[in-house]
């Protein structure tokens, strides 16, 4: 069951490019890694799904119904970290929360002090006085205490020590068995390949590719460093484009069969050939080259 549907999401912020033509679905219950470098369009996207900005063209349906800027019903059902936290300043973590809590009807007294636990999150100090991490955190909170069924989280690890994000994915799985969804927007790979089931690759606003995580590891791309006085007629005859070459040695990506690759190569009069298996943050870039 899909419980948000974009679809073809035109942004321009006069004549800047923002994000073009991107359509997605997200289904219940997943965790869902969007992931671009600075300026590739992720954050556009979700402040358009928000409707934080007003879009160019396109439309956003949460579980079936259009987003509108005016639907408080939805707005209730959703969480959002923004990448920088900003809340009152001149209030304590406590008061901030209260004044969160105040918003809904439901009593969330338990989950937040759950939340406020786990992240070991001091509700005494003041806002002006926390450090990057702590206000982080308080942002975790806010997205998290009112239970929502689907949650937008932007760069939410940035600030957290290493024992506070692992107690931050525990806490996203729990909510992915509640079958609560989430919109992980993030520059950090590892953290994709630890927690997300698909993924979606974002480029010059563009949305590159949407491929379940799994599968995209288990992508056959290979560096392969072949040395062989052959090396610059082995270039020609299988059509090679080498990210180095030197001394008879060359450096290139493979993606197709490692056997077939062998096969090619039998004919060839090869010194040493090292076939390494490339790393999730390779198999990002080879998107972005």
């Amino acid at each position: 069951m899909n419980i948000i549907e974009i679809k073809n999401l035109t942004k321009y912020y006069g004549k800047i490019r923002g994000v073009i033509d991107l359509s997605l679905d997200l289904v219940k219950g997943e965790i869902f890694g969007f992931i671009g470098p600075n300026g590739a369009g992720k954050s556009t996207t979700i402040r358009s799904i928000l409707n934080l900005v007003n879009k160019t063209s396109g439309e956003v349906l949460f579980n079936g119904r259009p987003l509108e800027k005016n639907d408080i019903l939805s707005k209730r059902l959703i969480g959002y970290l923004p990448s920088e936290v900003h809340v009152y300043e001149d209030l304590t973590v406590k008061q901030m929360l209260d004044f969160h809590e105040q918003i809904f009807k439901e009593d969330l007294s338990i989950r937040r002090k759950e939340l406020v636990e786990r992240l070991q999150l001091d509700e005494t100090k003041k806002v002006e006085e926390l450090s990057f991490g702590n206000l982080k955190k308080v942002g975790i909170v806010l997205a998290l205490m009112h239970n929502p069924e689907f949650v937008i989280l932007d760069e939410p690890t940035s600030g957290l020590d290493p024992i506070i994000q692992k107690e931050f994915f525990n806490i996203l799985l729990e909510e992915k068995q509640k079958g609560t969804t989430i919109f992980y927007s993030t520059h950090v790979l590892s953290e994709v390949s630890k927690i997300c089931d698909r993924v979606g690759i974002i480029k010059n606003g563009q949305l590159l590719k949407v491929e379940p995580v799994k599968e995209l590891i288990d992508k056959n791309l290979l560096y392969i460093t072949i040395t062989s006085k052959d090396s610059n007629k082995i270039i020609t005859d299988l059509g090679i484009d080498t990210i180095s070459s030197s001394d008879n040695t060359i450096v290139f990506k493979n993606t197709d069969n490692a056997n077939d690759l062998l096969k090619k190569l039998v004919k060839y009069d090869i010194e040493n050939i090292y076939i390494e298996q490339a790393s999730i943050e390779d198999i990002f870039l080879h998107y972005y080259e």
